[in-house]
């Protein structure tokens, strides 16, 4: 298992699913397309209220933002091959585009959005310390 902090984009190919621990903590999950031309698939998983927002206001076909960890976990396969699987452990999801009003008022409301600004220069959401080169 290994963690990357990930800023990624894309369509929303499978709706949230939400899901709830047995401490009644929610879970929401869904399946991100980052790459259209190649179909490169990531799932996204939430926790808490941001699982809450997240099953309320997005769906499928939507464009978000997602903020989170990158996980790559090892499985063995039936045949005894290793299996990797992509998967982003979000802190802050955020829809873009024109949605509706109640959809943007809930994801402006909750503390756990980052917003984006499409003027921003890529340059000021990177901390130079955290490059490794």
């Amino acid at each position: 298992m290994s963690f990357a902090k990930a800023f990624v984009s894309g369509t929303v190919v499978k709706a949230p699913e939400k899901r709830f621990t047995q401490n009644d903590m929610a879970i929401a999950g869904f399946s991100l397309n980052i790459d259209p031309q190649n179909e490169t698939i990531l799932r996204v998983v939430a926790f808490g209220n941001l699982a809450e927002n997240i099953s309320a206001t997005v769906a499928q076909g939507d464009e978000v933002i997602v903020e989170g960890r990158l996980q790559i976990n090892t499985y063995k396969l039936p045949n005894g091959k290793d299996k990797k699987v992509f998967e982003i452990n979000a802190n802050a999801v955020e829809k873009m585009g024109a949605g509706s009003s109640k959809a943007t008022a809930a994801v402006q409301n909750s503390e756990n959005i980052v917003s984006f600004n499409q003027d921003e220069i890529a340059q000021d959401l990177i901390d130079e310390d955290e490059i490794p080169f």
